[in-house]
């Protein structure tokens, strides 16, 4: 049965409704002009190409990306999916980082079973705090003032499901910055390290704008905790909505990249190699590294 109030105490919940949802417009907006604007380097790199794990997870993370936006605009109608999404999204972006550092300490067997077990202790927490947090879950049909909301009521669990994501993504951040920190300290002791370009310049450039995100929405995951933001002041629906915005960036602009920025590099790496420019570097793959080399 819809619950019917015209009682102007819900008046500021009714306008930190308004101006959250500015931000999922915002935020949804930024999401499908991001997929437009690199629609022909996926294109290109993704759907010409032949099929792999890396492509999957790709295009996995890519229509979780459109579907999220989706069900945000379309309020909490699909809560369920609302909070699932993102656990299932982190999943496949600690797949893809894995993959990546995998690459990085040059196909290491060692570092890949350890981030492999790192990465399901860390996925199994949140799995099993969201359901904790859900159990008792409900949502109600409501019309405040002639507004149409569905308001949902979840455990305070659900604000704190980001730990082990974050704890996750601290050692990821240490191993990517530990090899790269060796790596720089061998090319300074090489009389040619610094003029090569390998793929660790490729797979920085994509690191950093992905960890910076990172470490954006943690600071926002963890303003949430506050007890000042519980309330519906003006101040906590624009907080809420900038912490949207930096969330879905990081989640479905950053995280695809770090697969397209790493594809990119090696498609300009074999062209290059075909017309002879004289540069020997590596090129990380899915499966490990290629040596690619040519000479004029």
């Amino acid at each position: 049965m819809t619950h019917v109030s015209n009682n102007p105490a819900w008046w500021p919940y009714i306008q930190w409704c308004y101006i959250f949802n500015y931000f999922i417009v915002a935020s949804s907006t930024a999401v499908v002009y991001d997929w437009v604007l690199t629609s022909a380097q996926e294109f290109d790199l993704v759907w010409r190409r032949r099929w792999s794990f890396l492509t999957v997870l790709y295009v996995c993370v890519r229509c979780a990306g459109i579907l999220y936006s989706a069900v945000y605009i379309l309020g909490n109608t699909l809560y369920f999916m609302q909070i699932w999404i993102p656990v299932v999204v982190n999943a496949m972006l600690g797949v893809i980082m894995t993959i990546r550092i995998h690459a990085m300490y040059q196909g290491s067997k060692k570092m890949l079973i350890f981030l492999g077990v790192v990465l399901l202790l860390c996925t199994i927490a949140s799995g099993v705090m969201t359901g904790i947090g859900n159990i008792r879950a409900s949502a109600e049909d409501v019309i405040l003032s002639g507004n149409r909301m569905c308001l949902s009521t979840g455990s305070k669990l659900n604000q704190e499901m980001f730990v082990p994501t974050l704890v996750w993504e601290v050692i990821a951040l240490f191993l990517a910055a530990w090899i790269v920190v060796k790596h720089v300290r061998e090319m300074q002791q090489s009389p040619t390290g610094s003029t090569v370009e390998d793929c660790f310049t490729a797979l920085i450039r994509s690191h950093v704008p992905y960890f910076v995100g990172f470490v954006a929405v943690t600071c926002f995951n963890l303003g949430t905790l506050s007890p000042t933001l519980e309330t519906t002041a003006v101040g906590s629906g624009i907080y809420y909505g900038i912490f949207q915005i930096a969330q879905f960036v990081q989640m479905f602009v950053l995280g695809p990249r770090l697969v397209l920025s790493i594809r990119d590099f090696h498609a300009k790496l074999v062209a290059d190699s075909d017309e002879g420019t004289g540069v020997t570097t590596i090129a990380f793959h899915e499966r490990g590294y290629l040596s690619t080399s040519g000479s004029v």
